[in-house]
């Protein structure tokens, strides 16, 4: 079992950043994929990114592809988003998650075997 605490939202102008962090416990995040995903009112849960267990691999979203950037640092059991140049339309519950599969940037959510309970970013214009 892994447990996931997401921490960093927070209400931010457009054109600002923000930085998230998952901390995980219960065994070691270098077993798993991390991934991030958001949420807003009304839609789908939308795929942000994904880092493979050593960090060499990341992929993500379109609509963040140059302006959020993923990170891990496996000793401290820590995933971070760095969100940049933010957007109005970046408003939703952010979640991380963690993946057992071998998928190299897992993008669907049911790749995903834990979830953290999510922290709000909202973006004003």
């Amino acid at each position: 079992q892994v447990q996931l605490v997401e921490s960093g939202g927070g209400l931010v102008q457009a054109g600002g950043s923000l930085r998230l962090s998952c901390a995980a416990s219960g065994r070691a995040l270098s077993n798993y994929v991390m991934g991030w995903f958001r949420q807003a009112p009304g839609k789908e849960r939308e795929f942000v990114a994904a880092i493979n267990r050593s960090g060499g691999v990341t992929g993500y979203g379109d609509s963040v592809q140059g302006r959020f950037a993923i990170s891990r640092d496996n000793v401290k059991n820590t995933a971070y988003l760095q969100m940049n140049t933010l957007k109005s339309e970046d408003t939703a519950v952010y979640y991380c998650a963690a993946s057992a599969a071998f998928c190299g940037n897992c993008r669907l959510p049911n790749q995903y075997n834990y979830w953290g309970q999510g922290t709000q970013v909202t973006v004003s214009s």
